[in-house]
């Protein structure tokens, strides 16, 4: 049995999820997938660790047994409310390794730094430079990080730190809730590069980005999420029901800055391509919606399916990952 299988045998997820006092929290992620994440982290007795995402606390208490109480675990979230919760509910079990703290962490806590392990169960814009200078040298990082500036276009990268320069050694399928700078009450609706946002008559949203090009009222954003919204073109895809992880990772690596994502109705994400006079997307549910149907924005799309069919659709772990530096941190790319 594995460490993270052992360790989660110990601690009560439910207690946390679920904790009678506080109640269920919805900013929480999924156990089976949080297990994962922590066996590719490879945290080890003795070890400092620190996450960003306290969330219930559960992943927290996965940390405190997986480094014993030789090692140190912190714990960091935006919201008070989560981790005054979770350090309460870990100093009643008794683990007086973890300490919580609010704070917002794409900076990092250089108090307890150097980590030998970094994780996260929140998405940065980047990789941030603070987190790359607070980890040991031969250290992890296992965070999600965005593959495209566009919400939900992400991948999950473990990344070991050697001599100060960070280097992807793994991608896999997955992302989190963005990182934030105050606590996020809205969790249907992704919290950054949103470019327009429509409440009435019901939630809508579009993330272009082109958004560089675009003026001060967000006129492009605008058309182009109303075109989608009205009188929109709509017809099924020809094909078999789409692989969300596997088109979304294509669409990000076309490197075509026209690529957009939107929220047209609850729980339905689309992906595709719109300039200031057309527009066309596909659902999850394989509806595609345009602006026309002879519009160039269409014809884009139906090229973009086709050379993703043709690649075999291909998974996001068969990818190449390069990170490339910026002023303030790292760029995540992908590359086939």
């Amino acid at each position: 049995m594995s460490a993270v299988a052992l360790a989660a045998e110990t601690v009560p997820e439910r207690h946390y999820t679920h904790h009678e006092g506080r109640g269920a929290t919805p900013h929480r992620s999924n156990p089976a997938v949080i297990h994962r994440e922590l066996t590719t982290l490879d945290a080890r007795t003795g070890m400092n660790v620190v996450e960003f995402g306290t969330g219930s606390g559960y992943s927290g208490a996965l940390l405190a047994e997986l480094v014993g109480a030789t090692g140190h675990v912190t714990s960091l979230d935006i919201d008070t409310y989560l981790t005054r919760w979770a350090g309460l509910i870990h100093h009643q079990r008794g683990l007086g390794h973890v300490r919580c703290h609010a704070a917002d962490g794409t900076g990092g806590f250089p108090e307890q730094a150097p980590y030998d392990r970094m994780v996260a169960w929140c998405t940065p814009s980047l990789l941030p430079t603070a987190w790359v200078d607070q980890v040991a040298d031969g250290g992890l990082i296992v965070a999600p990080l965005p593959i495209a500036a566009v919400p939900n276009m992400t991948v999950v990268a473990k990344i070991r730190v050697s001599g100060g320069e960070p280097v992807v050694e793994e991608v896999f399928t997955g992302g989190y809730i963005e990182a934030t700078s105050s606590p996020k009450d809205n969790l249907d609706l992704p919290g950054r590069w949103v470019d327009w946002e429509n409440r009435l008559p019901a939630p809508s949203w579009i993330s272009i980005a082109w958004r560089s090009e675009d003026d001060h009222l967000h006129t492009g954003a605008r058309t182009a999420l109303e075109r989608l919204l009205k009188n929109a073109h709509t017809e099924p895809y020809a094909g078999a029901e789409i692989d969300l992880p596997s088109w979304r990772t294509f669409a990000a690596t076309r490197g075509d800055h026209r690529l957009t994502m939107a929220g047209l109705s609850p729980d339905l994400w689309a992906i595709g391509h719109t300039t200031t006079t057309t527009a066309a997307v596909i659902q999850q549910d394989g509806t595609i919606l345009a602006d026309a149907p002879d519009s160039p924005s269409l014809t884009v799309l139906r090229d973009w399916l086709k050379q993703w069919e043709d690649a075999g659709r291909p998974a996001p772990a068969t990818y190449t990952p390069t990170l490339h530096r910026t002023g303030d941190g790292w760029d995540l790319r992908l590359s086939r």
